[in-house]
């Protein structure tokens, strides 16, 4: 009996243990599952993470992004680097163009893997560091040296500028346009230059008046330089500086003004024309897309409208339509490729045929220009 009844509950405590293996069995298997799909996660993030590793990329500037102008549109580009990509970049303000900016440069190079270096100035800098760190990828603005880890990038600035003097030559009632010119340098000569045959193609007898400030961000300086023209009584008055100095002169005197690099509208409403606009943003974040993809190559880049690397600023609430349809009309003939601003005939200061009717300069010639056309009243300093 004793043998019988313990048997019976040998029995059961059996069952028992084994339903209680089994309960704690069954949820094993999921378990390990999950387990095993947490893993291949984190196997997959990490290999993520190491297929788009970023890189460091720095920004050298002229200025400061509150100049409203130059660095401010450089600067906005930035901000679409590091919001395309979620990054943080870093940036230099106010770096002279010179040993300075070698120096600041060469510091960057040590822990960056692309650098944009803003200003013509850094030109022979960005070419001296770039082969001291040949893993770099180094982008200069506005210049011509090129090496196998360094290219340049430079807007037509002379599209818009044309337009911006079709503008002005219809505005000027006396025919004396100013343009206050920031460095005597290919890119301010033949913009200068564009902005005068736009004017002349609507106006024939205008003269543009150009003195140099020798600055790109120096209001006081650039103030006094526009008022030595405006005392000169022109009527439209351009500059190609950083900041609005130039403008709010003129709007002082009740005379048309136009800014540069960016849409200065709200420095002076009342008197503000338009001007050339700057947008490097798109061009930059293919720069950084094609590092980050092993596709990035040197290159010489020369954009305009085309491309939407220039554009025109909105114009100004004064301007009359008739000025705004005569200057859409021939944007449009520019991205069409139909209308070439620098189609000759062109002439010097001196009345020497410099491009033959029937012809169009070439861009290694414009980017070297270093003369002014028929109707310039000017000098470049040498």
């Amino acid at each position: 009996m004793k043998k019988k009844l313990f048997g019976s509950l040998f029995l059961l405590i059996f069952l028992a243990l084994t339903a209680c293996s089994q309960a704690t069995s069954e949820p094993t298997e999921p378990a390990k599952e999950e387990s095993e799909n947490t893993s291949g996660e984190t196997k997959d993030t990490a290999g993520k993470e190491e297929s788009t590793e970023l890189p460091k990329v720095a920004f050298v500037y002229i200025g400061v992004p509150g100049d409203g102008g130059w660095t401010y549109e450089h600067d906005q580009a930035r901000k679409m680097v590091d919001e395309s990509f979620g990054i943080e970049s870093t940036t230099v303000e106010n770096v002279p163009e010179g040993p300075d900016a070698e120096r600041v440069i060469e510091e960057l190079a040590q822990d960056h893997d692309i650098i944009f270096t803003t200003s013509f100035g850094y030109m022979d800098p960005t070419f001296n560091v770039a082969q001291k760190y040949p893993d770099v990828v180094f982008m200069h603005a506005t210049g011509y040296k090129t090496a196998e880890n360094m290219g340049t990038y430079q807007s037509r600035g002379y599209e818009p500028g044309y337009l911006a003097g079709i503008a002005a030559g219809m505005l000027s009632e006396n025919n004396k346009i100013g343009y206050v010119g920031a460095f005597p340098i290919p890119e301010v000569i033949y913009t200068i230059n564009a902005f005068t045959l736009g004017a002349q193609s609507v106006n024939p007898d205008v003269e543009v008046s150009v003195i140099w400030s020798n600055t790109w961000f120096d209001p006081a300086t650039e103030r006094q330089a526009a008022i030595s023209l405006l005392d000169e009584g022109v009527d439209v008055l351009a500059n190609y500086q950083d900041s609005p100095a130039g403008i709010q002169a003129a709007a002082e005197r009740g005379v048309w003004g136009m800014g540069n690099d960016s849409d200065m509208n709200r420095f002076a409403p009342e008197t503000y024309v338009t001007n050339p606009v700057l947008n490097w943003g798109p061009y930059y974040v293919d720069i950084v897309q094609s590092v980050i993809d092993g596709t990035w190559e040197t290159q010489a880049v020369f954009h305009g409208f085309k491309e939407e690397m220039t554009e025109l600023a909105p114009f100004g609430k004064n301007v009359p339509q008739e000025v705004q349809d005569a200057v859409e009309a021939k944007k449009q003939e520019i991205i069409a490729g139909s209308f070439h601003v620098f189609s000759g005939p062109i002439y010097d200061q001196e009345g020497a045929l410099k491009v033959e009717e029937g012809k169009k300069m070439e861009d290694e010639d414009i980017l070297s220009m270093s003369w002014f056309v028929k109707g310039v009243k000017g000098t470049i300093p040498q």
